[in-house]
């Protein structure tokens, strides 16, 4: 079932209302494209709650005061479904270590060393139920 921010799951209620509103849309998203509720509830929590500590001051204003979701909202985008269950890779490129899951156009995150990124990326893949691969600074998969 879609949420709107008067109707979402109560493990919601407590979040910041940037943060609530995140994890509504990301949650419905996720139904969208066949995730259960018992499933999509905890990703969207666990992506809304990074993303905000991630965002910029004005990322977080522009999303604040952006369109609420809304239970109708279509989320037709098919082109990231295929990403929620790829592999999460670890890799070396421009003096840092990034982390991206496969076929993804850009990476969730870089660090300045192998041991954050890596736990970084395992974070992601138990989330998404995939596997980390990594690779040697000089691009070896290990």
């Amino acid at each position: 079932m879609p949420w709107d921010l008067s109707d979402y799951p109560d493990s919601f209620k407590n979040f910041d209302h940037v943060v609530k509103k995140k994890a509504i849309d990301i949650a419905n998203a996720l139904l969208d494209n066949g995730y259960d509720e018992g499933r999509a509830i905890p990703i969207a929590t666990k992506q809304a709650k990074e993303w905000a500590d991630n965002a910029s001051e004005e990322e977080l204003r522009s999303y604040k005061h952006g369109e609420a979701p809304k239970k109708e909202d279509e989320h037709d985008d098919k082109s990231n479904e295929e990403l929620l269950d790829n592999d999460v890779m670890v890799y070396y490129e421009e003096d840092e270590w990034k982390v991206r899951t496969k076929d993804a156009k850009r990476p969730d995150s870089t660090f300045d060393n192998k041991n954050d990124a890596v736990s970084r990326a395992n974070e992601i893949a138990d989330n998404k139920e995939s596997q980390v691969i990594t690779f040697t600074k000089d691009g070896k998969r290990q």
